[in-house]
Order: structure tokens, then sequence, then C-alpha cells
């Protein structure tokens, strides 16, 4: 990735799959609220991704700013909608990794990046260049287009994407995206692709290399998340990890918010879900135990480690 490059990408950003034609490079926003700058909203030890990629010393995250799936039910609003953010150079990005290293990190965990990838993978060149030695987790929504994720071969080691929709009329709904499946299905096929089935450090039981699948259920819709389960054992059987997430709390501050994600998920409902991934066959993956609906899981946006 050279600087010529990036302002041919900028100058018109078909990145992801809004395809928005924007000037990035003149000052214009696509879809995803960014411009061509780098913002970010904090660069610290994470300790809240799944157990091998966190680990007991945190994922070195970056938390980018924008977004270009925009959920009516997002939890990091605040940076969804670039809100909150601070404008970083690519060269300071290089730093940020890297410091991140000298404080432990498991890995670097680079969060919605997507809308800045070309710039991030500059970064990372320069980085690796200078010493950076981490696993790369590339942390997405899903909502990707390959032909960029093909700019992170060689670089991303693992991948982190969620599948939130299978449904069509779901995803048009609560992302205004009604080919979420298609697009978010080839990505994860190019994900994998690119890293194989899951490898892990024996000792520390850290991900070095694979695939990590995110389903956060969402109220009423077990049937949607039970098709999704069933695609991606049928799909990928065990050579994908896959986290199902009970998580979901309704945002606040959100007058858009369709009526029927009002509610937390129960726990019947979960227990459905859980039940029926057994049933199928699924074996490599995480549950989420307890009461995990709140925002314990959200770092403060405050600018830390940038």
């Amino acid at each position: 990735m050279t600087p010529e490059k990036i302002k041919e990408l900028m100058q018109d950003c078909t990145l992801c799959p809004r395809r928005c034609h924007a000037d990035r490079l003149s000052g214009s926003k696509g879809f995803c609220g960014q411009s061509a700058g780098i913002t970010a909203a904090r660069a610290a030890l994470h300790f809240w991704e799944e157990p091998c990629i966190s680990g007991s010393c945190g994922s070195g995250a970056v938390f980018f700013s924008g977004c270009s799936l925009q959920c009516v039910f997002c939890q990091n609003r605040e940076i969804a909608l670039g809100k909150a953010g601070r404008p970083i150079s690519i060269d300071r990005l290089s730093e940020i990794f890297l410091e991140l290293q000298e404080k432990g990190a498991a890995n670097i965990n680079l969060v919605t990046a997507g809308h800045f990838l070309p710039q991030v993978c500059l970064a990372l060149h320069k980085a690796k260049g200078q010493g950076l030695t981490l696993p790369i987790v590339y942390n997405s929504s899903g909502y990707e287009e390959v032909s960029s994720l093909k700019l992170l071969e060689g670089l991303a080691d693992i991948y982190l994407p969620d599948l939130k929709y299978h449904s069509p009329r779901l995803s048009a709904r609560y992302s205004h995206a009604p080919d979420y499946f298609q697009k978010a299905s080839a990505a994860i096929a190019e994900m994998f692709r690119q890293t194989g089935p899951p490898v892990l450090t024996p000792r520390s039981a850290l991900m070095k290399r694979g695939t990590i699948v995110r389903h956060l259920l969402l109220p009423g819709e077990t049937a949607d998340s039970k098709r999704i389960l069933r695609y991606l054992h049928d799909t990928y059987q065990n050579d994908i990890y896959v986290s199902i997430l009970n998580q979901y709390t309704p945002p606040t501050g959100s007058p858009d918010l369709p009526e029927e994600l009002r509610r937390c998920v129960s726990p019947e409902e979960y227990e459905k879900v859980l039940a029926f991934a057994d049933a199928i066959g699924i074996e490599q993956g995480y549950i989420q135990e307890g009461g995990t609906a709140d925002e314990s899981f959200l770092p403060a946006f405050d600018f830390s480690g940038l």
C-alpha cells in the first residue's frame, strides 16, 4: 500500500458495500461518516473479547470512529456516528501499534477499521518494519467488500467478524442493508481463505491465526439465529470458532428504535439457540453466561492511548 494508492481509493470510495463513491480525499464524508483522515476514540488494552483474543493480558484494541453499517441498535453509537474521535496520522497509528505491543498486548485489534483500511495497511507495514510482531486481529461488522479484504492478505492473522442477520428483511429494517447476508457470507469466506482453521498457542491458548464469527441474538429472532448457525456449521464445520452472544441491550437515546428491540434477549431464547447449536454439532465456540446485557463491555471512549 502506497500513499498514491491511498489517494486513488479515497477519491472515489468503494471500500465497503455501500459503494458511495464519496471523494473523501477532498473532505467529503462517505456513508461511514468519515473523510480520508483517520479518526479514533481509544487505543488501550481491552479485556472483554473472547478468551483466545483477550487472554489474561488484554487485546491491544484500537477503536476507530465511523461505521459503514449503522445498525439502529448499535451500542457504540457515539463512535459509530463519528461523534467521538480524534484525528491521528498514519505515522502516529503505527507508533500506537508498537506502544500497545510494549504494554504486553496479546495482539493488535483493529475495531471497525474498514473505512480506513488503506491507511491502516500502510501503518501496519510501517510498524512491522519497526518491530511489530503481534498477531493482527481485524474486528468487523462483517459488512465488507471482498476486494477490500484482499488488501489485508499477509497482514491480518485473525478475523473477528459479526454475522448479524440471515434474513434480508431484518437487515433492511435494522441496518438499511438488505444485502447484508450476501456480502457478509462472501466476506467471511474470504477471511477463512486467508487464515484457514484456527491455530492457538498451546501454553497460553491465545489464537495465533484463524476466524471467529460472532452472532448477537436479537429479541424475538431465534429462528434467524438458527439459520445463521446452520449456515456456518454446514459451510465450515468446526474449522472456525462461533461466538454466540446474549449481550444485546436496548440502546438509550435512540428514538427510532423499533418497538420489538426495546427489550433484552430472554434466558429462554438464548437457551433455545444454544441447544440448537449443540444439536447440530457446533463444538468450537463460545457462549456467554449470566447477566451480560449491560454496558460493562464498553470502554470509555476518552481518547486514551491516542
